[in-house]
């Protein structure tokens, strides 16, 4: 299926996902409501003034996770809430396969895959963001702002308004096949690491790119692909430059290192060829300012335009995620002030540890949203 394809059929689909869409562009419209369900193809209203400053603690922030928080049985408990099996019925249309039984029933090797986990992901996602929206509707009524993490940052965008579910999945599916291309052109893969507060990661990367030369590898790759928290950092690149990390840990004051189970090194120069692809379908489908702040994983800043959300997610590929920085953007508030109700909308509960190392008072009002029948 094309990306044509998917534009043409986004408005039959939209009726079947529009609960997801017409929940999120109501968020900050409330001074100037709309139709509840605006046709196809409709315009965002012009860009308003700015509102008076609400209670941060009437408000609410979402955070959407990323590829390596899917786990089999991740939508078991979303499925009976309105509106959740049309987008994965949407989503079988769109991938061609049934993604729903996947999440549900594995194998998780296949779930595991970048081709597989990235839409699941996002639809799992945006499933937790269906049953909030029933259990709490006040929640989602006043989200202020939203970030994802990778993929994540898809979901975040459907769910300001900026993009259509189903061209995002589509998208999305996009993104996932160029990445898995990417990481088939080498050996390579990603590692957490944990450091002293003297670790110096860019002097260790340089350290494993000069062993990757000693080794005869050409134009070695290894760098900083995430930054999470304080002495908390993702290193991606070539497998012998993490090799090389590996064994040598304690004299780069790395206090503990993980291989992390994905297929290749993203966030990096080996993901420089999944960027056309990614490009050129966001070329094709139709990007709209956020109607709330969403904050981009390649500085930490809002996204301002249509062109700037392209802009942005192509180059997201193959530069670090900086979640620590965007978690300071958006938790960032004078002495005294209140925080806004935090809620991880998706599988996993990684992003609320992450925010707890970054800001632990901020923390203490973090919810998840739990996407299975019961507690994990």
């Amino acid at each position: 299926m094309t990306a044509s394809n998917i534009v043409g059929m986004a408005a039959a689909l939209r009726a079947n996902v529009r609960s997801v869409v017409s929940v999120c562009r109501r968020l900050s419209t409330q001074q100037q409501p709309g139709p509840p369900e605006s046709p196809p193809g409709s315009q965002l209203p012009p860009v308003r003034e700015r509102r008076q400053k609400k209670d941060p603690k009437g408000c609410s922030v979402f955070l959407f996770p990323g590829q390596g928080s899917q786990f089999v049985g991740m939508c078991r408990g979303l499925t009976k809430y309105p509106n959740v099996k049309e987008m994965f019925s949407a989503a079988q249309e769109i991938l061609g396969y049934d993604l729903l039984s996947l999440c549900l029933e594995g194998p998780e090797e296949e779930l595991r895959k970048t081709v597989h986990c990235q839409p699941a992901v996002f639809v799992t996602s945006l499933a937790a963001v269906e049953k909030l929206h029933h259990e709490n509707p006040k929640a989602v009524e006043t989200c202020v702002a939203a970030a994802g993490f990778s993929v994540g940052e898809f979901a975040a965008l459907v769910f300001a308004g900026a993009m259509d579910f189903s061209e995002a999945l589509y998208a999305v599916k996009v993104r996932a096949e160029a990445m898995q291309r990417a990481s088939e052109l080498a050996p390579s893969g990603m590692l957490s690491v944990i450091g002293r507060p003297q670790a110096q990661y860019n002097y260790a990367c340089l350290q494993a790119r000069e062993h990757c030369k000693s080794l005869g590898v050409l134009e070695p790759v290894c760098s900083v692909a995430n930054y999470l928290f304080p002495d908390g950092r993702v290193i991606a690149g070539h497998q012998q430059a993490l090799d090389f990390l590996q064994q040598n840990s304690r004299p780069l004051q790395f206090l503990r290192t993980k291989a992390l189970p994905v297929s290749g090194a993203f966030h990096t120069a080996l993901m420089a060829s999944a960027a056309e692809p990614l490009k050129a379908v966001l070329r094709q489908v139709e990007v709209r300012r956020p109607e709330i702040s969403v904050y981009s994983n390649v500085d930490g800043k809002r996204y301002m335009s249509e062109s700037h959300v392209r802009r942005q997610l192509v180059k997201q590929l193959f530069s670090p995620v900086k979640w620590e920085q965007t978690l300071h953007e958006i938790y960032e508030r004078a002495q005294g002030e209140s925080f806004p109700q935090t809620y991880e909308v998706g599988p996993g509960k990684q992003l609320g540890a992450t925010l707890q190392k970054c800001n632990r008072k901020a923390s203490q009002s973090y919810s998840h949203v739990d996407v299975t029948a019961h507690e994990e």
